[in-house]
């Protein structure tokens, strides 16, 4: 993944909904087809942070209205390094719909993608609404479950190419997640090893503590967020508190496994319906 950040965050047509619109069009059309597009700027739009929200909830619309609904958030930059990278002191988020999710055990079909990568996270069921400033206290008491988890992130970028506002539109490179076999018995989250498997081998080791030191803490960021831009993180929304290794690319016949300590496993299947097609 190459980022790609710019100095100057003005908006293109600040305040015009018809252009923001536009963009999520274009957007919406290239995750609904698969079909990887340009980068905005080199389009020639450039969007501030809120305008680039603005695009992200107008692209979730769309597939609203094609009957998807939410079932939870997910959380961008949680790891201090990525920040770093960005130049930036602030993390990302954006919705989780029905239509990104992969039951656990399941197949992803590399049709619905343009080019996905896997990276293992922490999962959060909420049983309370949760907004604004909370502390870890409320934030673990609004939690129902802890699982082990597994997103599929596809930018709609050619290349995977893209700057902060670019990403952020795109729904943060959001498209699908697998979540494991809640636990209602723990709370301490900071160190847990998670090992990610790619075909029975082991490929990415990492710590939870890579999810901002503890993914509590990304929870507490989640929820003022959300309250930022007038939401609320809802009861039995599922919260992904962020990557805790590098990210993976998929590929057809891949079997993909995250062993989580204390949490447990989550798996799926790679396949792609374009190549049996061919082949009947």
């Amino acid at each position: 993944m190459t980022v790609q950040t710019h100095t100057q965050h003005t908006e293109k047509s600040a305040g015009d909904i018809d252009t923001l619109d536009m963009v999520a069009q274009r957007l919406d059309q290239a995750a609904h087809t698969a079909s990887a597009m340009t980068q905005l700027s080199t389009q020639g739009v450039t969007l501030s942070l809120d305008g680039a929200y603005q695009v992200q909830d107008a692209s979730v619309a769309r597939r609203f209205a094609r009957g998807e609904h939410q079932l939870g958030i997910k959380m961008g930059f949680t790891s201090r390094a990525k920040m770093q990278q960005m130049g930036v002191n602030e993390m990302i988020w954006g919705p989780l719909t029905s239509g990104m999710q992969i039951e656990e055990g399941g197949t992803l079909d590399l049709a619905n993608f343009i080019h996905p990568r896997v990276e293992p996270e922490i999962a959060f069921l909420l049983k309370k609404d949760l907004c604004g400033p909370v502390s870890f206290t409320e934030a673990m008491d609004a939690v129902e479950a802890v699982a082990p988890a597994l997103e599929i992130i596809d930018s709609r970028y050619r290349d995977f190419r893209f700057s902060l506002h670019d990403v952020i539109a795109d729904n943060c490179s959001s498209s699908g997640f697998v979540v494991g076999q809640w636990r209602r018995d723990l709370t301490q989250l900071d160190n847990l090893g998670m090992v990610l498997e790619m075909d029975g081998a082991a490929v990415e080791f990492g710590s939870s503590a890579a999810i901002l030191g503890n993914p509590w803490r990304s929870l507490v960021a989640a929820a003022r967020l959300a309250s930022e831009r007038g939401r609320v993180l809802k009861a039995g929304w599922t919260v992904l508190a962020g990557a805790a290794t590098a990210a993976r690319p998929l590929t057809a016949g891949n079997y993909i496994r995250l062993q989580c300590e204390a949490l447990g496993d989550v798996e799926f299947r790679v396949r792609d319906s374009r190549a049996a097609a061919t082949a009947a």
